[in-house]
């Protein structure tokens, strides 16, 4: 008889989270406009401590934000394990040419022209778990 599983939450340190970030290539950025949160599939890179998102959402709509939160994670249903890491902090759009073309060859886009936006977020906070399985 297979005893059944159960599955808990563990909260991990800052540093483990950012590493877990690193290793990850997409998430979501989050914002809210409208009084009403958005959502969109981003890439990231974690450079320099700073967060690199390249997302399909117009810069106008990022350019007034005070903070921007992004989240990745690597679930696995099936096996019950994996981890969530959320990051937010202050953001500013990359609008210097050469910069923004450096990340544009480094990071795939989800789509291209005025939806297509570079983001580089300040993580102030960063928070993350992991789901781990327990044998009962």
């Amino acid at each position: 008889m297979t005893a059944p599983v159960s599955r808990r939450m563990v909260d991990v340190s800052g540093s483990e989270a950012l590493w877990l970030l690193e290793g990850a290539a997409q998430g979501r950025l989050v914002y809210v406009q409208r009084e009403s949160a958005v959502i969109r599939p981003a890439v990231h890179l974690l450079q320099y401590g700073r967060l690199v998102v390249r997302a399909p959402a117009q810069a106008t709509a990022l350019c007034d934000r005070t903070a921007l939160t992004y989240q990745a994670d690597d679930i696995r249903v099936a096996g019950g394990i994996g981890w969530t890491v959320t990051a937010t902090g202050p953001a500013e759009v990359i609008t210097d040419a050469d910069e923004a073309a450096h990340y544009r060859r480094t990071l795939p886009g989800w789509v291209h022209g005025p939806h297509d936006t570079l983001v580089r977020i300040h993580p102030q906070t960063v928070t993350g778990f992991r789901i781990t399985r327990e044998e009962a």
